[in-house]
């Protein structure tokens, strides 16, 4: 049974640092590309970053970039968060999917929204 599990939210104020994690089993992680995904209040959820284990390639947001850092160790995946700012704030969300495209063979960059497993979210406030 695939599973993918987040922890690691929280509240920190900006310029602070948080770690999320997300636990993953039921899978052969290399062969997957895993993402984390923010959804901000009334928002769309979107792409912050994502790791293709597969290949090897890295995604950040142009956002997020030389802040945050996503790695894997094992069967966890990990998004250290830096120099945080209130526009961070979201329910952070880990997905993971084939590492190719199931249609057409294509290295993704990030997990297919429709098609990919997800966790259920980590809170992360960021606020004075």
């Amino acid at each position: 049974q695939v599973q993918l599990v987040e922890s690691g939210g929280g509240s920190a104020q900006p310029g602070g640092s948080l770690r999320l994690t997300c636990t993953t089993s039921g899978f052969l992680l290399p062969e997957y590309v895993v993402g984390w995904f923010r959804q901000a209040p009334g928002q769309e959820r979107q792409e912050v970053s994502c790791f293709n284990l597969a290949n090897g390639n890295l995604y950040y947001a142009e956002s997020v970039k030389g802040r945050f850092l996503i790695f894997r160790d094992d069967a966890k995946v990990y998004l250290q968060m830096d120099d945080l700012t209130s526009e961070d704030t979201g329910v952070y969300f880990c997905a993971a999917h084939n590492a190719r495209d199931d249609a057409t063979g294509r290295w993704l960059r990030c997990p297919e929204r429709r098609a990919s497993y997800w966790g259920r979210g980590a809170q992360v406030t960021v606020r004075s």
